[in-house]
């Protein structure tokens, strides 16, 4: 009699945790990854942009947290 095999459940990918995948660490708040993020409606020059106010979690490394309050694009 051959032993039952029993298979992991299949993984399943939602929009959102392929959005999340494509946010950058070190923000709370989907922040983009790419060579540079600013502002919307700010003075940068993108390629990307977000709407804020973004938390900074860890190194701020587009400068959208101005004031160094924690929090980006407000």
């Amino acid at each position: 009699m051959a032993t039952p095999t029993t298979r992991p459940p299949a993984r399943t990918t939602t929009t959102a945790a392929r959005a999340a995948s494509n946010c950058d660490p070190n923000y709370s708040g989907c922040v983009p990854v790419d060579s540079d993020v600013d502002c919307a409606g700010g003075s940068g020059n993108g390629p990307s942009y977000v709407r804020g106010p973004v938390r900074v979690t860890g190194t701020d490394i587009y400068g959208l947290d101005a004031d160094k309050d924690g929090l980006g694009c407000e």
